[in-house]
């Protein structure tokens, strides 16, 4: 056991297996009630992914990083802060695929985007949704590599693009409080 939890992608590997098994177990058939669970769940999965490292920039890197030694600073803008925008721009862009996934699956995509009655709660948090995927992609992302010395930058851009990106971070995380809260209500008595 040891063997798989020392390597991350094993330790993936056996959760997916250890799912798909409690999938063949739960479900006899794969109908489209199936299929509309199965995108769920992997909306909820890249969801947590990308607003977990969304809270993890905002309340440890962002707030740490003035705290650590210049000399241990490469460290995470070499090595950590790039693999970490790495799942975070690839979870945000799997989300809002299978929530619009989802949303169509369901029947409910033209009036979440419509803002129709009985659709509004989930359409506000769509809306958010796509407005920080956006964000990560046009404003953090590009700005990030400047910051991080991915793309060349002398050191004025550099500090001016990392204050753009975390503003952008810190927007994205204000933002996730609201959008949580619509998704979950949509289907827990809040839908407008």
């Amino acid at each position: 056991m040891a063997k798989i939890l020392e390597n991350l992608y094993k330790a993936l590997g056996a959760g997916v297996v250890l799912a798909l098994i409690v999938f063949f177990l739960v479900h006899r058939s794969f109908d489209a009630a199936f299929v509309s669970f199965f995108f769920r769940w992997l909306h909820v999965l890249s969801g947590i992914l990308w607003i977990g490292l969304l809270w993890y920039f905002n309340f440890v890197q962002i707030p740490t990083m003035p705290k650590i030694p210049a000399e241990l600073k490469p460290a995470v803008g070499k090595f950590i802060a790039p693999e970490a925008l790495f799942w975070f721009r690839w979870s945000a862009l799997a989300t809002v695929i299978t929530g619009l996934i989802l949303s169509i699956l369901n029947g409910y995509g033209h009036q979440a985007f419509a803002m129709q009655e009985g659709s509004r709660t989930i359409g506000i948090g769509m809306y958010l949704g796509l407005f920080m995927a956006a964000n990560v992609w046009f404003i953090i992302w590009p700005n990030q590599k400047k910051a991080l010395g991915i793309v060349p930058a002398d050191d004025a851009a550099k500090a001016k693009a990392a204050r753009v990106a975390m503003l952008g971070s810190r927007t994205n995380f204000m933002l996730s409080i609201p959008m949580l809260y619509c998704m979950v209500a949509q289907q827990n008595g809040g839908a407008w």
